[in-house]
């Protein structure tokens, strides 16, 4: 029987302390509720506190339990995903915001259950793939094992609307299809039919269309759909090179949208400047590197499809967050990983990053 080699330090240390970080950056970041006639601040932050310790209680869980634990239920998680996600269309149940049907109303709570999705598609990868490893260069099972697991969450997302979350499925599942040793051929194929998806999206959904003309014309409609990335740029902008300062933020007050949500960045660069972006995005990428680390590392095939598909999850979701707010990408409403408001995502990512650290318990040491 292989031995257990304990968790890797390093990963653990990065992940906590990016909900550290996060944690501050948020405390900050709620005070725009004042200038917005907020009066239940300390509600707010609570609730966060409270989803941040669930969240680490989950982590504390998951990196106890042994990974290959989830691969025998794999197929009943995928499913039941799939029909949580799907919930969401249910009346009565299912609420809209924002022009998305997303969230349920559940004891009180709202819940997103697409960011459950997201573990439970990067399972479904690890386990298939691990399975099929010898054939995957058959496009039956390469590319159609491909198809068959981004079909149900693509039509369920599609139809929410909720793309951004559908990006981040589509690019840990690839992740894991690449590192399975896909063919380039299949590759490309994959690459090819994303370009057209997405062009077909922007013909078909106005709003898709939208955030990708704002996106090459950021100037436009400076008032209305672009006013959102004009704001951001400014609070960004505003920081300089070391920040304004901790709590200084002057564009979380009225002008920046969702500055607790999928805008928490542009008050994080605005109060820590360059100096202090550089290091967020760099411990990131610290964190993406450590978790392909243990990947390397891993004792067996699922293990180390699984680290991957997790370690881009959570990369791959915040370099997207960063880069709408940078108008380097389109905006897309995924939250800051760690960071943004959102008991749903804060669960789901911190216990992901348990089952990361679960294998890395049990890779090897060099």
């Amino acid at each position: 029987m292989r031995r257990s080699f304990g968790i890797d330090k390093p990963l653990l240390l990065f992940i906590l302390a990016l909900v550290a970080a996060g944690g501050l950056i948020f405390a900050s970041a709620v005070f725009g509720l004042l200038a917005r006639g907020g009066l239940n601040m300390s509600a707010v932050a609570g609730k966060q506190a409270l989803w941040i310790g669930a969240g680490i209680v989950a982590l504390l869980i998951a990196s106890r339990l042994n990974y290959k634990l989830w691969r025998r239920f794999t197929p009943y998680l995928f499913a039941g995903a799939l029909l949580f996600t799907a919930a969401v269309f249910i009346p009565q149940l299912g609420f809209e915001h924002g022009g998305g049907r997303r969230w349920l109303s559940l004891f009180g709570f709202s819940v997103q259950p697409a960011e459950f999705l997201k573990i439970a598609s990067i399972l479904m990868a690890a386990t298939y793939f691990a399975t099929i490893r010898p054939h995957i260069g058959d496009i039956r099972w390469g590319l159609g094992g491909l198809a068959f697991i981004l079909a149900g969450p693509a039509v369920i997302l599609v139809a929410q609307p909720d793309i951004g979350t559908l990006g981040v499925i589509i690019a840990s599942v690839f992740a894991v299809f690449f590192a399975a040793g896909a063919r380039w051929r299949d590759l490309l194929i994959v690459i090819l039919l994303g370009i057209v998806t997405v062009a077909a999206l922007a013909i078909v959904k106005p709003y898709v269309r939208d955030r990708v003309t704002i996106f090459l014309n950021p100037s436009q409609a400076p008032q209305a759909e672009g006013y959102q990335i004009r704001q951001s740029l400014i609070a960004v902008g505003s920081g300089g090179i070391v920040g304004r300062g901790f709590g200084q933020s002057v564009q979380k007050f009225t002008y920046l949208p969702e500055p607790m949500g999928d805008s928490i960045f542009a008050v994080a660069a605005e109060e820590f400047g360059f100096v202090g972006s550089f290091a967020l995005i760099g411990t990131f990428l610290a964190l993406a590197l450590r978790g392909f680390s243990v990947a390397t590392r891993a004792p067996d095939a699922f293990g180390g499809l699984l680290a991957i598909g997790i370690s881009t999850y959570l990369v791959a979701e915040s370099y997207i967050n960063i880069a709408s707010m940078l108008g380097l990408a389109p905006l897309t409403g995924i939250p800051l990983t760690f960071i943004s408001q959102g008991g749903s995502a804060m669960l789901a990512s911190l216990g992901s990053a348990g089952i990361l650290l679960s294998v890395s318990r049990h890779a090897s040491k060099h």
